[in-house]
């Protein structure tokens, strides 16, 4: 690219997710440091019945609206996200979906 702008594709992944996962746990404790990665890409596998999330922090009880970086619609397909994340990475699928996710 002649711009220097480089366009992370997220060198991690989380495959075949069906439950609620904790995909990277951080040491940060708020926003006050940089980023421990970020979130690049939400495949849909299985649609299922109600829409997942993606969210800002290293345990699923932190899963709360105030921590949403993204929602997950239950379509198939493969959506981008490209949020950093500052305290973990927890992906909420909802009822019946399959994920996927890349992360960096």
């Amino acid at each position: 690219m002649s711009d220097g702008i480089f366009v992370s594709q997220g060198k991690n992944a989380q495959l075949n997710i069906t439950a609620t996962t904790v995909v990277q746990q951080g040491a940060n404790s708020g926003f006050s440091g940089a980023p421990l990665g970020r979130a690049q890409r939400v495949s849909v596998i299985v649609a299922g019945t109600t829409a997942g999330g993606v969210f800002d922090s290293a345990t699923a009880a932190g899963a709360v609206a105030a921590a949403q970086l993204a929602a997950i619609p239950n379509v198939v397909g493969t959506y981008l996200v490209d949020m950093p994340f500052f305290k973990g990475l927890c992906v909420v699928p909802g009822t019946g979906q399959t994920l996927a996710i890349s992360y960096d």
